[in-house]
């Protein structure tokens, strides 16, 4: 499905030259058959061939996706709920249990250290993938719902009181809307919601026209998980500091696709999961910028967020230790740093343009099926739409049209949680079609 429509040249060329026998230290490792097509496309000959895409090239490092079910190949969709994970991904983890598995910063020993070393060198490959200013602003968590709630409740419950308001979109994610319910509970705060527009994206005038002396934090996506929309974060900025509020965005539908610079965004939190960008579940990050993290409680008690502990008091450590009470997920960090590695190697404005052609086939396509509704803008020069599309078909369930395509064509398909009877097709980076 219009996978001729990518040029090789969204491969990165030092992988295109390297020989088919040679996998130390690379990205993909092709078999013979894949290796001499790639290479009569690098160099074509004077009979015209197909030109692999960014996807045909980077799915055989992807063992999930070589399976088959009644004689189809297994074709994935769901990647709005999680990414399909690469060789070194695994690799990596596989040889951090099998040969340092160790607990990091309180041991002396030489597993310790290597862990240590591998654990924190993880954090550098973060704040560089982001281009934060400093190591020390990135806690690692869960997942990006944990850092929204260590924002809500470490500066939430101390900053907000009866009176001021938080300020969100009717598009945001349940993690990034429940967190501060809570936190306007306890301390009489008001939540204000931002709708849509008639092309289905956040109504900036409105959003304009909402904030005042009372907004206090302003809770944002990026990029929508629904709709596919992308908001304008640097102007949401500007205007909400005009205000004295913070901007917290939910970046786990853009850090994963294309680059992200959070000294550029100038955000006072971003937030994004390592799961939906071709790492391990069971971790994410924080970004925060550091005098504002260093202000904060912490969020949870227990070792190593502390300095000294008392019988009846504690002093507490500096960022980012403050934030990551007890034994942290050190594996999945590490493997979250290869998984950093891999998209670093591809290049991530390489994967942003090779997406961008895969949504507007997507919504064109879709959009030529009679009876089907897309909700969100449509694809065009000045507005960036996300490869993803969540739609109904009139008069038939999602799970109905969910559950027939996967027992036709081997698809998986998610069924939306986020809006009301609507099936979400997510094809996601560089796995998505066959």
């Amino acid at each position: 499905m219009a996978t001729a429509a990518a040029s090789l040249r969204y491969f990165p060329s030092s992988l295109r030259k390297r020989s088919p026998g040679d996998a130390s230290g690379g990205l993909v490792k092709l078999s013979h058959r894949r290796a001499l097509s790639a290479a009569r496309v690098a160099a074509p000959s004077r009979e015209a061939e197909p030109v692999a895409s960014l996807g045909d090239l980077t799915r055989v490092e992807f063992p999930i996706l070589h399976q088959e079910f009644d004689g189809a190949k297994l074709v994935y969709f769901d990647n709005g709920a999680t990414s399909q994970k690469p060789n070194i991904v695994m690799k990596t983890l596989d040889e951090y249990y099998r040969s340092y598995n160790s607990n990091v910063h309180r041991g002396i020993h030489v597993l310790s250290a290597k862990a240590t070393e591998a654990y924190e060198g993880a954090r550098t490959k973060v704040a560089n993938f982001v281009n934060a200013a400093d190591s020390r602003e990135i806690v690692f968590t869960r997942n990006a719902t944990e850092a929204i709630n260590l924002v809500a409740y470490s500066w939430g419950l101390s900053n907000l009181k009866q009176g001021d308001e938080i300020v969100l979109t009717v598009a945001e994610h349940h993690s990034a809307i429940v967190p501060w319910q809570f936190v306007s509970q306890k301390t009489g705060a008001t939540l204000k919601y931002v709708g849509l527009t008639k092309e289905e994206v956040p109504d900036i005038e409105q959003f304009k026209g909402l904030l005042s002396n009372k907004t206090k934090i302003v809770v944002v996506h990026h990029v929508s998980n629904v709709l596919g929309s992308m908001l304008p974060i640097e102007d949401i900025v500007t205007w909400s500091n005009r205000v004295g509020a913070k901007v917290l965005v939910d970046a786990c539908q853009s850090v994963p696709h294309m680059p992200v610079d959070v000294q550029k965004l100038g955000a006072d939190f971003l937030v994004a999961s390592s799961h939906k960008m071709c790492g391990p579940t069971g971790v994410g990050f924080l970004h925060g910028k550091l005098d504002i993290l260093s202000s904060m409680e912490p969020f949870l008690g227990g070792g190593e967020m502390i300095a000294d502990v008392f019988q009846d008091k504690s002093t507490y450590a500096e960022p980012p230790s403050r934030f990551e009470a007890g034994t942290p997920a050190i594996g999945e960090a590490i493997g979250l740093g290869a998984a950093i590695d891999y998209l670093s190697q591809i290049g991530m404005q390489k994967i942003h343009e090779y997406e961008k052609e895969l949504a507007t086939y997507l919504y064109e396509s879709l959009i030529s099926v009679p009876n089907v509704r897309i909700y969100g803008p449509a694809p065009c020069k000045t507005d960036h739409r996300a490869p993803l599309c969540s739609f109904n078909v009139e008069n038939v369930h999602p799970t109905d049209i969910a559950e027939i395509l996967d027992l036709q064509v081997c698809c998986v398909l998610p069924v939306a949680k986020y809006c009301s009877h609507s099936l979400i097709l997510a094809p996601c980076s560089f796995i998505w079609i066959e």
